[in-house]
């Protein structure tokens, strides 16, 4: 059983966590409090597609992390998370700088959880919305 809220402590620290995906898009974590994160990363020349716009998928990485560790932040010990849903809208493309995915839980049910998120660039432009439903998963009863 993964303990999201020592994950989560450790995270926030700044401490090594198991999470290759974070490190190898070299996503940041700002913060993350109870049903809420906002993480960011830098646009790098790697993520650019011909045109020299960051390829879409790389953004909507960023936004499902967020979402993902914004449920997290209310999970009870035992339980787990998977993505069900997500859908993404692209209001700007973006080239360069840092964008921050800022999620926040709408709301929590018994299995489902909703999550709005908004990327913006460093000039305060939004990027993308997106919107995620999550299942939680009750904790396996042997």
């Amino acid at each position: 059983m993964f303990d999201f809220p020592l994950y989560l402590k450790q995270l926030t620290a700044g401490e090594p966590v198991n999470n290759p995906f974070l490190d190898f898009l070299q996503i940041k974590v700002e913060a993350v409090e109870k049903g809420y994160a906002r993480f960011s990363m830098d646009i790098r020349p790697e993520f650019l597609q011909g045109a020299g716009i960051m390829q879409g998928g790389l953004g909507i990485a960023l936004s499902s992390e967020a979402a993902a560790h914004a449920v997290m932040s209310t999970l009870a010990p035992g339980e787990n998370l998977t993505t069900i849903e997500l859908k993404n809208n692209f209001l700007s493309m973006a080239s360069k700088g840092r964008l921050t995915a800022e999620a926040t839980v709408f709301k929590r049910g018994r299995t489902l959880v909703f999550v709005d998120t908004t990327v913006k660039d460093d000039t305060g432009k939004y990027i993308s919305k997106s919107s995620a439903t999550l299942m939680v998963i009750p904790p396996k009863t042997d």
